[in-house]
């Protein structure tokens, strides 16, 4: 049996899914997956001992992510980096094939060059566009990203771009990196 522990920051929810998406696909052969956010790791511990895998997630807002998560894997790169280990982001702009992969999502690239951790294996996860769940001045940002991007700017859209197959497959992928 093997233990997975899934990290993450969650904006407004939608990487908290994955993450919980990644641990559901994880236990029906008896393995067992557990995820924290980084602001309660970083606060409450982690008994690394308890896990072969972990992996750590997060969105990517307005083009870059959190600084909780830069603070997180420089404290813990050493616990991170003797375990096997993996990377995944959440964006919109990934609703593009050429933008999904590792190599081709600029905002992978920026975490992979900035980051004090450079993770074992990495993961780009389509995310949602949900202007109806968000404040007026997100919705102002990414409607202005969208029209230059391409993408949907209707302010009653809810789009989920998430591949949720790909999602459970990336889960049962960490398993393999034990």
């Amino acid at each position: 049996m093997k233990s997975v522990l899934v990290l993450y920051v969650s904006r407004r929810g939608h990487t908290a899914r994955v993450a919980r998406t990644i641990c559901e696909s994880i236990t029906p052969n008896g393995d067992r997956a557990e995820m924290m956010e980084v602001r309660e790791a970083a606060h409450e511990g982690v008994d690394w001992s308890r896990y072969d895998v972990v992996a750590v997630g997060a969105p990517v807002i307005y083009g870059t992510y959190d600084k909780e998560v830069f603070q997180f894997v420089a404290d813990n790169r050493g616990a991170l980096d003797g375990k096997p280990n993996s990377f995944f982001n959440v964006s919109v702009v990934a609703r593009n094939p050429e933008k999904a992969t590792v190599e081709g999502n600029r905002y992978m690239q920026k975490f992979l060059q900035r980051s004090a951790w450079k993770p074992k294996d990495a993961k780009v996860i389509a995310g949602k566009v949900d202007y109806p769940a968000w404040p007026w001045y997100d919705v102002l940002m990414i409607q202005t990203i969208m029209k230059m991007t391409h993408g949907p700017t209707d302010r009653r859209a809810v789009i989920d771009y998430t591949d949720w197959d790909d999602v459970r497959a990336y889960g049962r992928h960490l398993l393999s990196l034990a």
